[in-house]
């Protein structure tokens, strides 16, 4: 569930609590998180509604006007769904990304690495090219690895969620931590 940054704004700022999306089957549930570079924002509900059926509070509570507003911004097909959500605070790989691992913790992330590995080694090769080729698009960084951006870009959501990585306005680059376990899984 994509948020846009003045949407994520007001959700943080407690003036709105509630999205409305279509799909076919939801991307999020009550009880997870979506968390981006703004934060994390935790899913309360979400549960199928019809259009007819949105109240003039749910509207005021997403910070619409009008039911033909709301109409004007969803999907065209699919169920729409009611999302009530929450800021739930900072992202936590803010932190720690730039938190620089001990021995234990090089012991713990390398063994992450190997078990996200799993039959097909990517992880090392994939720090060690963002290393070399910091701010480059994730399309020709995909295409140094012989893979497509779609899945590229997923394996280096994976490292990011270990603060591994940061994500720049174009491309990557290495983080503190990251650049840290580079270095160690490296070493001869």
């Amino acid at each position: 569930m994509l948020i846009r940054p003045e949407t994520f704004a007001a959700i943080k700022a407690g003036d709105i609590d509630t999205q409305f999306r279509r799909w076919t089957r939801p991307t999020v549930k009550a009880g997870g998180t979506l968390t981006n570079e703004w934060g994390v924002l935790a899913i309360d509900l979400v549960e199928a509604i019809e259009l007819d059926a949105v109240s003039a509070d749910d509207l005021r509570r997403a910070g619409i006007g009008t039911r033909e507003e709301l109409a004007s911004y969803l999907a065209p097909e699919g169920q729409l769904y009611r999302v009530r959500l929450h800021y739930a605070g900072e992202d936590p790989r803010l932190a720690l990304r730039e938190k620089l691992p001990d021995a234990a913790e090089l012991a713990m992330l390398t063994a992450k690495l190997a078990k996200l590995d799993g039959k097909e080694p990517w992880t090392g090769a994939t720090l060690a090219l963002i290393a070399e080729f910091p701010e480059k698009r994730a399309s020709s960084l995909a295409k140094r690895m012989g893979m497509d951006q779609l899945p590229f870009k997923v394996r280096v959501r994976k490292l990011k969620t270990l603060g591994l990585t940061e994500s720049l306005e174009i491309g990557y680059r290495l983080s503190p931590r990251g650049a840290a376990l580079l270095a160690h899984i490296s070493a001869p």
